[in-house]
């Protein structure tokens, strides 16, 4: 009991984390750890999962035990996990022919899956064991019990037996023949209030299912009718008959009208045949020509060809139109009277099937309603596989889907397919139903001074509300952290990235000192125009100043424009288009065509 208490604790942590945690899904890392201690042994075996949930009640059951009498001094204290998920049953039989008793406690159910198809079958097997007629009658040394619930749980979970050990393999083997449960479950025939309607209807049901054998077997004399290994319905084996006696008449044998001498495929034969002139011809003429003999060329698909008088299936060699007729009427009659029987038969099995699915649901047997809340399922094989769970959502009115940290909106039909058994190897093992009548379990929760609903963290106490917001701040800056060091990765991706474009880029080219760069260089056709076009500038100049003199055509002088370098020195700018600026020199009226540009 020392460790209930931790794993108590564990156990609440886990839980308020479910309901109020910001991560996608929570680690129950050390509540396992701890409840991992209950299963060690010394052969080292893995539990069934079975033992795994008895062993969770228990220790929920003792935790809850031990933390009531600590606060309930001197009053018998409740155990809620009693109160929810354990029930009581009345064992009442015949031992060695006396009678006996009891009353016992119950919290998984466990049922027997194979050789049933649904809950309700494999619950009436559980509810009687022995002779049942030896539990009512007074004068019989049988021996046999019959359980009835006294009380149900709110909580109502059913063990689904599906593993068996094979004595001849030795190795346990997984059932997954298929089993059928309602989504609304009533277990007003298994109470023990209702243990005398019940016992009739049982005796009801059991003449009943006795005569629906006795149709049965009747009806597969109809529809399995011969006494060899093949069988078939009666009613097509007159059809058949009728068929043949129809067919036309053939007064040969079989085998008599094909030619067994003739040549075989691809070979030549000689045939004998008589002109048409010798055959209109007098029978003297006939007689003293000897047959033309020709050649004829073997033809298997025309020769092979079934002869027109031939009927393509057997028929009568001899019939006459008054055993026909006889014949005719007897079998139309016959198969008639076969498909009413066959009819009939049909029908009574159906409402024989019916009246015993209607048996419990008069309104005195639909007082005790369970719906089904949740289903546990396991796919694989005996020694290993995989679980998930399947539980309705009541806000929502769906199924949900619980598969690892996968939680998916899912359907009745999935659960159908992967619950019930027979498909692949999935099949549920446990079931559990709530009671509809009390609905308190479902409900939300309000709070009592302002009267509004309670959701998420406010349905938390005190202490798990904080540790909850604690656990939510932890995870906040886990999350700030996972954002710098992803953003440190990505700073240090993008310098290497960039480190290894500048190794593969090549170097620039140098550019000259002291030289004008210039955005956009002219083309050759540009280069041309511009020096034709300098050439004329300056040839231009040249004329003016010798015509008007050196004053005429000089520009004023600016801040940039080169001072006079001698007293006999004549300057001259000149704008170029596309090139810059032209400074002309002269000395003594004469011009030096000398580029000195600036840009």
């Amino acid at each position: 009991e020392h460790r209930n208490l931790p794993f108590m604790l564990e156990l609440r942590y886990l839980f308020s984390l479910l309901v109020s945690s910001k991560r996608k899904y929570v680690d129950p890392s050390r509540a396992v750890e701890i409840l991992k201690d209950a299963f060690k042994s010394n052969d080292s075996q893995q539990q069934d999962v079975s033992e795994f949930t008895h062993k969770l009640l228990d220790w929920l059951e003792d935790a809850f035990q031990i933390k009531a009498e600590e606060e309930r001094e001197g009053e018998k204290p409740k155990n809620p996990m009693v109160e929810l998920f354990y029930g009581r049953f009345l064992a009442v039989g015949i031992h060695e022919g006396k009678k006996f008793e009891n009353t016992e406690m119950f919290g998984q159910y466990p049922l027997q899956v194979n050789g049933f198809k649904d809950l309700h079958e494999c619950l009436e097997a559980a509810m009687v064991e022995g002779e049942i007629e030896s539990l009512h009658s007074e004068n019989s040394g049988k021996s046999g019990q019959e359980h009835w619930f006294s009380e149900l749980p709110p909580v109502l979970t059913f063990e689904l037996s599906r593993f068996e050990f094979n004595q001849a393999l030795g190795r346990p083997e997984k059932i997954h023949n298929k089993l059928e449960f309602p989504p609304c479950l009533y277990m007003d025939r298994y109470m023990h209030k209702n243990r005398d309607i019940t016992r009739i209807k049982r005796d009801e049901i059991k003449r009943l299912k006795e005569h629906l054998t006795l149709l049965q077997q009747r009806l597969e004399r109809y529809l399995s009718y011969g006494s060899g290994p093949k069988r078939f319905p009666l009613a097509d084996v007159l059809q058949y008959a009728l068929e043949f006696a129809s067919s036309k008449p053939v007064c040969t044998s079989p085998v008599e009208d094909i030619d067994v001498t003739a040549p075989p495929s691809g070979s030549m034969g000689t045939q004998t045949v008589q002109s048409p002139i010798d055959h209109q011809g007098s029978s003297t003429t006939s007689e003293t020509q000897p047959p033309t003999q020709r050649t004829v060329v073997h033809k298997p698909f025309t020769q092979s060809r079934i002869p027109a008088d031939l009927p393509m299936h057997p028929a009568p060699r001899n019939i006459t139109d008054e055993e026909l007729t006889v014949l005719e009427g007897c079998l139309h009659r016959w198969r008639t009277e076969v498909e009413m029987d066959t009819r009939d038969l049909q029908d009574s099995i159906g409402r024989i099937h019916r009246t015993i699915e209607l048996m419990y649901s008069d309104k005195l047997m639909t007082q005790v309603p369970y719906k089904l809340h949740a289903v546990l399922v396991h796919e694989g094989q005996a020694n290993a596989g995989h679980y998930w769970a399947y539980i309705f959502d009541h806000h929502e009115k769906r199924w949900m889907k619980y598969n690892d940290i996968s939680v998916t909106k899912s359907s009745w039909e999935e659960l159908e397919r992967d619950s019930f058994g027979g498909y692949r190897n999935a099949s549920a093992y446990c079931l559990m139903y709530i009671n509809d009548e009390e609905k308190h379990l479902m409900q939300e929760e309000f709070d009592k001074e302002t009267g509004q609903i309670l959701s998420g963290m406010d349905t938390l106490p005190c202490d798990l509300r904080e540790f909850v917001k604690e656990d939510n701040r932890r995870f906040e800056k886990e999350l700030e952290e996972w954002d710098k060091e992803q953003l440190r990765k990505f700073e240090q991706e993008k310098m290497i990235i960039s480190q290894k474009t500048l190794k593969q880029t090549p170097p620039p080219a140098a550019v000259p000192l002291n030289e004008p760069e210039y955005m956009e260089q002219p083309t050759r056709t540009e280069l041309l125009e511009i020096n034709e076009e300098t050439t004329n500038v300056i040839a231009q100049v040249v004329a003016e100043s010798e015509d008007k003199g050196p004053e005429a055509v000089l520009q004023t002088p600016t801040d940039n424009t080169p001072a006079p370098q001698a007293a006999n020195q004549r300057v001259v700018e000149v704008a170029i288009p596309h090139v810059g600026t032209f400074v002309i020199e002269s000395e003594e009226g004469g011009y030096d065509d000398e580029d000195t540009s600036r840009s």
